[in-house]
């Protein structure tokens, strides 16, 4: 699927960790994002990841584990 920056998504799988998208990244605990929470993607960072802004923060996340609205 083709993302591009703005568009509004969620997660469709609980994730093991979540990754900061800071200068220095951290991993941070899943529970920071539920699964219905709706995202916006920031940043296109490779073909296989974008940088999604939750409400608890941005993060680095496959785009197969993530959707549009």
């Amino acid at each position: 699927m083709k993302f591009n920056i703005e568009d509004k998504v969620k997660l469709i799988m609980p994730l093991p960790y979540l990754k900061t998208s800071e200068n220095m990244p951290m991993l941070r605990p899943p529970d920071l994002v539920a699964i219905d929470e709706v995202g916006e993607i920031k940043a296109i960072k490779s073909p296989q990841t974008v940088e999604i802004k939750f409400r608890r923060g941005s993060f680095l996340i496959d785009i197969d584990k993530i959707e549009k609205i």
